[in-house]
């Protein structure tokens, strides 16, 4: 394993560290324990700064409740939550990591509130947090807000273009605050993807090209010694030795975001990390159901088939007959007609003698067909939506100006916030929403996972600073 004499520390957030960066990913998927440890192995730790659990005297949970009788109020009681939970996790991360390796907080711009709930975590955990990652968008003033409090900025980016344009517009008048550059690969991170319009999602493409077009736009702009960090994929450093040691991509980084995950540490259920060991290649999809209106990468599960199944039953319409539109069907509690094409007649018939009785409409003037019971869990859901999103497909929501999308709410979608709660908290792998990257099949048939092991955050350092 000669290839380990290219393995190199890299200076993350001011420290010499380990290559080796723990994914941020959502709600309470990372927290102060996993990231402290990670600190505490001199590798660089991050917790999730969305929706971060904060808890009383005695250490329970403080359950996310909202009070507010209206969005707007609901978003205030949001950030609220946001600012001391992402406090919170800090402390704890600072403890465990005593003065070893780096503390990263990891945002979504795309959230509801970014902006506020970024300030006011710095602000309250001053001192604790050397660097904050950012993707989910472009965060133009993620620079600017970093240099208020002197911490580093590490932008998470999925193409050459999105950073060249951050950096002209922004980051270049902050340089000496841009911690690394993280190259997500579109094609196989967890969670929400930065896939283009550009791009087929059933046709990866190689990372080292784009990465190596990152690093070299990163050279014309003296950012030499900068690290790029790549995310989605890592599983053995092995796999990478051509990256190492390696002039077009430069000084190198390995983000990990599903090994993490089954770890002694990791805040996620018992029945999660079970499930993680059984999944094989080709269960986890990349889907565009997200409210975000992203591509994500899940595990495909209940939650994933029902609405998949959504999906397959949407069938276009009128208001008024209009020409191929002659076949009237009625919908809502009213039974109002609206018109469809003959032969989607017969499928509507079909659906609907299946159970999937209620036909919702959705903003492109097409109706999907639901059980009674989903129905009306949409619509409870989203009546209570407590803006989680700057904006929201599936609600409607937009956390500025007159707080609305000004579109129609989407029933093709869900309410992310209260899925994501419910399955970091309750566990309900199967219907729930389980994010998680497209290695996650190879828990199955790494021996170091044999009989069911699972780590230390220690363990894991350790394990993959050999190669594997």
């Amino acid at each position: 394993m000669a290839f380990l004499d290219k393995l190199k520390p890299v200076i993350l957030s001011g420290k010499e560290v380990y290559p080796i960066v723990e994914g941020g990913k959502g709600i309470g998927a990372t927290c102060g324990q996993s990231s402290g440890a990670f600190a505490a192995a001199s590798a660089v730790g991050t917790f999730s700064g969305v929706n971060a659990d904060s808890y009383d005297e005695h250490g329970h949970r403080l359950p996310q409740i909202y009070y507010g009788k209206t969005r707007r109020e609901r978003h205030e009681e949001l950030i609220a939550f946001g600012i001391l939970g992402g406090v919170t996790q800090a402390r704890i991360a600072h403890e465990i990591a005593g003065k070893e390796g780096r503390i990263h907080m990891n945002i979504l711009w795309e959230m509801g509130g970014a902006e506020d709930i970024l300030h006011g975590i710095l602000q309250g955990a001053k001192g604790l947090i050397h660097g904050v990652t950012c993707g989910a968008g472009m965060p133009y003033k993620l620079a600017e807000i970093a240099a208020q409090y002197n911490v580093h900025y590490h932008p998470i980016i999925s193409s050459m273009r999105a950073f060249r344009a951050l950096w002209i517009r922004s980051y270049s008048k902050v340089a000496h605050l841009l911690g690394s550059v993280v190259y997500e690969d579109p094609w196989l991170a967890g969670g929400h993807n930065g896939l283009s319009n550009s791009e087929d999602p059933q046709k990866p493409q190689d990372p080292y090209p784009r990465v190596a077009e990152v690093r070299k736009f990163m050279n014309e702009v003296g950012l030499h010694e900068t690290p790029i960090i790549m995310a989605g994929g890592a599983w053995h450093i092995a796999d990478w030795e051509h990256w190492l040691d390696n002039p077009e991509i430069g000084p190198i980084a390995f983000q990990f975001g599903t090994r993490p995950l089954l770890t002694k540490e990791s805040p996620i259920s018992d029945s999660w990390k079970r499930k993680l060991l059984t999944l094989k290649e080709g269960d986890v999809y990349l889907n565009r159901f997200s409210p975000t209106g992203f591509y994500s990468s899940a595990v495909r599960n209940n939650f994933i088939v029902e609405l998949t199944h959504r999906g397959e039953s949407e069938i276009e319409y009128r208001t008024a007959p209009e020409g191929d539109f002659a076949a009237a069907l009625p919908v809502g509690a009213r039974g109002r007609p609206v018109y469809i094409k003959p032969e989607d007649k017969t499928r509507a018939e079909s659906y609907i003698a299946q159970g999937y009785s209620e036909a919702m409409k959705t903003p492109d003037s097409t109706l999907i067909f639901v059980t009674p019971e989903k129905s009306n869990q949409i619509i409870v859901d989203q009546i209570e939506c407590m803006g989680c999103l700057s904006h929201c497909k599936f609600s409607n929501w937009k956390d500025k100006d007159d707080f609305t999308t000004g579109k129609k709410a989407d029933p093709r979608s869900y309410c992310i916030q209260k899925t994501l709660q419910q399955i970091i908290h309750e566990g309900d792998v199967e219907n729930q929403l389980m994010f998680s990257g497209h290695n996650a099949y190879k828990f199955s048939s790494d021996p170091f996972y044999n009989n069911g092991f699972i780590p230390t955050v220690k363990q894991l350092v350790d394990r993959i600073m050999t190669g594997y």
